[in-house]
Parts: C-alpha cells; sequence; structure tokens
C-alpha cells in the first residue's frame, strides 16, 4: 500500500502545486472511483488518511467492505498495510451494500476511531445521493473522516468534499538494471474538490529499492524489512499480498 513516505510529481500542476490537496488535518469526505483489479483505491484512500493523520494518533481506524468490493478487491492484507497501521485495524465485511453504509455511519459517530474506510462494489442503489448527505452530515458533526473508495463504479452525484480517481501507472524507471520491474506508481486525478484546484500526481514510493535490488526478490524483501515503507500488491486470487 502507499505509506507516508510517497514521491508525488503533478502532472497538470494546481496552484499549490505540492501534495496534501487541501486537507488541512480538517474532517473529510472524499471518494475513490477505482479499478477493482489493482488496489489503487484502497491504496490512494490509505495515502490520504495518513497524509491527514495527526502525529502520535493511536486510535484505531475503521475498514468497511460489503459483499461484492470483497469478492473483487479480497480482504485487507495487514502485513502489507503500513506499520503504524497494522495493529489498530477493525475490518467488517457486510453482506450487502446497505449493511456496509450502516456501518460507516455508525463507525462516522464514533470518536474513538481516527478514520474510516469504506469498499462499495459498482453503483448501487442504496448509495444514492441521499446516502452520500448522511455520510457527509456524520463526518461533519463527528469529525471523524471518511474515504469510500467505489470500485468499478461509474461517477454518480455526490455530496462528498472530494472526488478521485486512482488507477495504476506504468512502473519508475529502474536505477540499474533497465530489464528489471521498477518501482510502483499510481495515478491520482482530484477532479472536484471544494478547497483546492483539480489537478493530477503520479505517486510512487519514497524509497522502496536498495542500490542493488532491482531484482523482484530483493524488491519484495526491501518492502518487507523496510520500517519507513510499506507496500501491497494483488495476488492471482485477489487477496491483497504483500509485495
Amino acid at each position: 500500500m502507499f505509506s507516508r513516505h510517497l514521491t508525488s510529481s503533478p502532472l497538470t500542476p494546481p496552484a499549490s502545486g505540492r501534495w496534501r490537496p487541501g486537507l488541512g488535518g480538517a474532517a473529510l469526505h472524499a471518494e475513490v472511483y477505482a479499478p477493482a483489479g489493482e488496489g489503487s483505491g484502497a491504496a490512494l484512500a490509505l495515502a490520504l488518511a495518513l497524509d491527514a493523520a495527526t502525529p502520535g494518533e493511536e486510535r484505531s481506524w475503521l475498514w468497511v467492505q460489503d459483499k461484492a468490493a470483497l469478492r473483487r478487491g479480497g480482504r485487507p492484507y495487514q502485513p502489507g498495510l503500513p506499520p503504524a497501521l497494522r495493529h489498530r485495524l477493525i475490518h467488517v465485511a457486510a453482506q450487502t451494500p446497505e449493511d456496509a453504509l450502516f456501518a460507516l455511519e455508525e463507525g462516522l459517530r464514533c470518536r474513538d476511531l481516527a478514520f474510516v474506510i469504506g469498499e462499495i462494489a459498482g453503483n448501487p442503489k442504496a448509495l444514492n445521493f441521499t446516502a452520500a448527505r448522511r455520510l457527509s452530515l456524520a463526518v461533519e458533526r463527528h469529525g471523524t473522516p471518511l474515504w469510500l473508495v467505489r470500485l468499478d463504479a461509474a461517477r454518480d452525484l455526490s455530496s462528498a468534499r472530494q472526488r478521485w480517481d486512482a488507477k495504476a501507472a506504468p512502473s519508475l524507471p529502474p536505477r540499474w538494471n533497465a530489464a528489471a520491474p521498477g518501482g510502483p506508481a499510481w495515478q491520482a486525478e482530484l477532479f472536484r474538490a471544494r478547497a483546492h484546484p483539480p489537478g493530477k500526481w503520479v505517486l510512487g514510493l519514497h524509497n522502496p529499492l536498495p542500490d542493488r535490488g532491482e531484482d523482484t526478490q530483493a524488491w519484495q524483501l526491501a518492502c518487507l524489512a523496510a520500517e519507513a515503507t510499506s507496500c501491497a500488491i494483488l495476488s492471482p486470487n485477489g487477496e491483497r499480498a504483500s509485495a
């Protein structure tokens, strides 16, 4: 997954020209549209959550998935999460979008949670503008941020304060071996926001490889061993697995 140690290069530079697009540590309701097969939506949601986190935050956080999202993207893989979040995760597997929305709203009302991430697949009728507005009101009233990942969904009406598209980008060039796979990269497009101009960023891990680690095995070991960086990919059966 993404970690706090990100590099970013704006494709369409916004006015600020930097990452942290209008977060400011305030409570936030955002949506992330992403393909289900590559994990980029959850990764961007975690990056935004870490970016907005208060230093020293130790509260638990909630991850809610409906059945369709769980089937398409897999359960969270705890060792692949950023180290600061691994022991604080509360995961809820909901049967229906209605159940997932209920769990999300109840989570937002809990001040003992640092933030909430939800994953809902497609465009279910339950997730209409009224439901989105209920989530926004809960965020504003109780101060718990929400990042809702919309897997394989078409853009529709929403009251979210920020709306993103996330997808995989070409790998970053390897440092030593041109034939080896480079470091992972993602493209994040902020296409609607109230507090920040739209823009596009290419995000990558700050230093995922040792000097001689471009081969796949060394890259995997480096990601697992580094305390400053945590990353995860999708395994062939769809479960998020450590890279």
